[in-house]
């Protein structure tokens, strides 16, 4: 998050940043449970990541679009959906990878991170969470072989 989006306002509360993607991960979360269960309820998550990721300005978007590119490739079982608003890629419902776009908290670059379900553990320290302002070929394939991994 960005400068100020980590800290509270002067009154102690959540800034409006946190409270949107709170109010998004509420509304997923309502969607979620009266959206019933199976096929159908994958398909209309997916297409909100897919709208998500179209709704992001360019550079998020750019950088967006080839993750969700390389998780379709790498990692086909992962389902796409949103979490906080953010496009994720789950497996059996939970989170494994997803993109923070730097709008949503108006920070310096966006951030790839993987959740405690990604199957990244590497000994008693590995990073989560990667810094982004760019999906090069070369960051393509740490991200390629990353992605492959986490999903499992």
């Amino acid at each position: 998050m960005g400068e100020n989006a980590d800290e509270k306002d002067a009154d102690g509360t959540w800034s409006d940043a946190e409270r949107a993607a709170m109010a998004q991960r509420a509304a997923e979360l309502r969607e979620a449970r009266a959206g019933g269960t199976g096929s159908a309820k994958k398909k209309r998550e997916a297409q909100a990541c897919v709208d998500a990721i179209a709704e992001l300005p360019d550079r998020d978007r750019g950088i967006a679009e080839r993750l969700h590119e390389i998780v379709r490739e790498e990692a086909p079982h992962l389902d796409p959906k949103t979490w906080y608003g953010f496009p994720s890629y789950a497996r059996d419902g939970k989170v494994v990878v997803f993109y923070q776009p730097a709008s949503k908290f108006d920070t310096r670059y966006g951030s790839i991170g993987f959740n405690e379900d990604a199957l990244l553990d590497d000994g008693v320290f590995w990073p989560t969470s990667f810094a982004v302002l760019e999906v090069t070929d070369e960051v393509a394939q740490t991200l390629r072989d990353l992605v492959r991994r986490a999903a499992g």
